[in-house]
């Protein structure tokens, strides 16, 4: 998930489009269509599946209706963005404004500037309303995902999330609030059984020891799940010590974030070949597939793999496109039920 800007300098559009018997087996498997208006027509004459993530308490709701409309078309996922865990309160407060100066530790030291802010901030919500929220939109489709959720170090509170140009405040959420939300959704989705979609900025060792407790305290109910990490930003190096030690781990690249840096090609190139799916990370329906397509051409191009012009049913393995090789993925993702590490040796 990304603030609103222009990217089209990121965009290729190296090649055109091809035709919906290969599009129809195209995955953008994180997207964000109900942050934008959302034209039936758009929706209808879509043929990829896409990935619609929830945020926040607004959004849910959003996702859920798309989802219902169009059942064959989207996955939808439900959970609670880090960017938006200061709105949770994890234990009882006495009001608003209280909540919010034990959150920025240094609220003190820019009284104006937390007085401004806090008029723009809602009223908290508790982590347990936050748990039933999710925990009742998941019972209720039972092919979605928690996301979006996850850590992140690198991001500041706006003033107001909402208005373009974005004013950002000295505030962040403390790392450990943020942390202990997303371990209670990720533990609400081991309990149900439900993949994850993943946002990791700035917390490279954090995942990476995420993943290891997560692995000890659930167990073989952790290995039934895959998790995705969206828009990877990870080292190889670290991403290849994920790879090994977690099965049940996949990455996800998008142009609109990864190819902002020359990484997401070492990163495709390290990645195994049955590990790495795409998507867009787009908040416009209309953007979700080209932009997902560009990066589908960007790992044909580093994995080498030949890109389909047309659709056969069968196909040698060896002989097996781009596309029919990332849709392999995302069923295997999507399967869950991993093998762990110690059974593969």
């Amino acid at each position: 998930m990304c603030y609103e800007h222009d990217i089209s300098d990121t965009i290729s559009h190296r090649d055109t489009l091809p035709p919906p018997s290969v599009l129809r087996h195209v995955v953008d498997v994180h997207c964000h269509p109900t942050d934008s208006e959302i034209p039936v027509k758009s929706m209808d004459n879509l043929p990829i599946i896409i990935g619609a993530m929830s945020t926040l308490q607004a959004d849910q709701g959003l996702v859920r209706d798309l989802a219902t409309a169009f059942p064959d078309k989207v996955v939808p996922s439900f959970g609670y963005h880090p960017w938006f865990t200061h709105w949770i309160a994890l234990a009882p407060y006495e009001s608003k404004e209280e909540h919010y100066r034990r959150m920025f530790k240094d609220a003190d030291e820019h009284p104006e500037v937390f007085q401004k802010l806090l008029v723009h901030l809602p009223e908290p919500v508790t982590l347990q309303t936050v748990l039933e929220d999710v925990r009742q939109n998941l019972m209720a489709f039972p092919s979605a995902m928690l996301g979006e959720v996850g850590i992140d170090r690198a991001f500041r509170v706006p003033y107001d999330y909402f208005s373009s140009p974005g004013e950002l405040t000295p505030f962040t959420v403390p790392f450990e609030h943020q942390l202990a939300i997303l371990e209670a959704q990720l533990d609400l989705a081991a309990r149900l059984g439900r993949n994850v979609s993943l946002h990791s900025v700035k917390s490279q060792m954090a995942t990476v020891e995420l993943f290891d407790r997560m692995a000890d305290r659930h167990g073989e109910r952790w290995m039934k799940i895959s998790i995705d990490i969206h828009s990877c930003s990870l080292s190889p190096q670290t991403w290849l010590s994920i790879e090994k030690r977690h099965p049940n781990v996949f990455l996800s690249l998008s142009t609109v974030i990864n190819s902002r840096s020359p990484n997401h090609r070492a990163l495709i190139a390290a990645c195994s070949s049955r590990r790495i799916l795409v998507e867009s990370d787009c908040h416009k329906i209309d953007d979700c597939m080209q932009r997902t397509w560009d990066m589908v051409l960007i790992v044909a191009e580093v994995k080498e793999w030949p890109v389909e012009s047309s659709w056969e049913e069968v196909v040698d393995e060896s002989q097996q496109g781009v596309v029919r090789r990332l849709e392999n993925n995302w069923t295997e993702f999507v399967q869950g039920n991993h093998v762990g590490p110690s059974k593969l040796k």
